[in-house]
């Protein structure tokens, strides 16, 4: 079966978003940088798709989601997406309402990856922009980027997916203020209400140094952290505890825990690690 990977960048080159694997990191590229990168239909859709075809990938080990041109993204691209119905539809339609739409899958997408996503911000990252960056493990920005809630601007809710990350992150009383008002926050705001992880002048660069960090450990113990908390964060104390013991279990039965053993007892074998498991 030819690699994921190698089948979107032939097959995705005019659609808005670009990947590419430079070892054990995949790049996702938002490239509508004429149009600050606002989403529509055929932005929407390819965010979708290369967001699963990486899931299928099981030697990728980070994935860094950045954009080209003077913004992350400024959101909707509200002329093209809601100018057309059958566009409106496509993007709220879904088969139950506890599963996610094409809407909510370019942020929810991420969070099923079993690897880390960091997100290198820029410049606007608003409503839309700002929900697919909530769907990111760790968010980097520059101290010049803004960030906002903007669906109330335009007589909505946010409805994105990123909302499972806000109920995380913020205060009940901070989110909704933000949601209500469509208020636009710098970067320094944005982190002090833990809508960020970090700001610095070169995020690209902090976020390759904190992939480098994240490779040396075992995929598999990655994986099984980053499900740990994306899906028992809010549970219940006894399921959180049943979970970290069950893949605690797994872990151990594996081979790339006794890799990451040896790999802390004997340097010198620069012991690699094995493709992580299916998590």
């Amino acid at each position: 079966m030819p690699n994921p990977v190698t089948r979107f960048n032939r097959s995705m080159t005019e659609s808005r978003v670009s990947l590419r694997k430079d070892g054990g990191i995949a790049y996702v590229t938002l490239d509508r940088a004429e149009k600050r990168n606002a989403l529509d239909m055929a932005m929407f859709r390819a965010l979708d798709r290369v967001s699963r075809e990486i899931r299928k990938v099981r030697d990728v080990r980070v994935v860094i989601v950045h954009a080209q041109g003077e913004d992350f993204c400024s959101g909707l691209d509200v002329k093209s997406v809601m100018g057309k119905p059958s566009s409106v539809l496509s993007l709220l339609a879904k088969w139950w309402p506890g599963s996610a739409n094409l809407a909510q899958r370019v942020s929810t997408n991420w969070k099923r990856i079993p690897a880390p996503v960091l997100m290198v911000i820029h410049g606007r990252c608003w409503g839309g922009g700002l929900q697919i960056a909530l769907g990111g493990d760790f968010r980097i920005a520059t101290p010049d980027a803004s960030f906002s809630i903007m669906e109330a601007k335009w007589g909505l809710v946010p409805d994105m997916g990123g909302n499972l990350a806000v109920r995380d992150l913020l205060p009940k009383d901070m989110a909704m203020r933000l949601a209500m008002t469509a208020e636009v926050i710098d970067a320094k705001s944005a982190l002090k209400h833990a809508l960020i992880t970090e700001v610095c002048d070169d995020p690209m660069q902090r976020a390759k140094a904190l992939a480098a960090e994240l490779i040396e450990r075992s995929p598999d113990a990655v994986a099984a952290v980053k499900k740990l908390y994306q899906r028992n964060w809010q549970k219940a104390d006894w399921v959180l505890l049943a979970k970290e013991s069950y893949y605690q279990l797994r872990l151990i039965l594996g081979k790339n825990q006794r890799r990451a053993v040896g790999r802390q007892l004997s340097p010198e074998k620069n012991i690699s690690y094995l493709d992580r498991k299916r998590w």
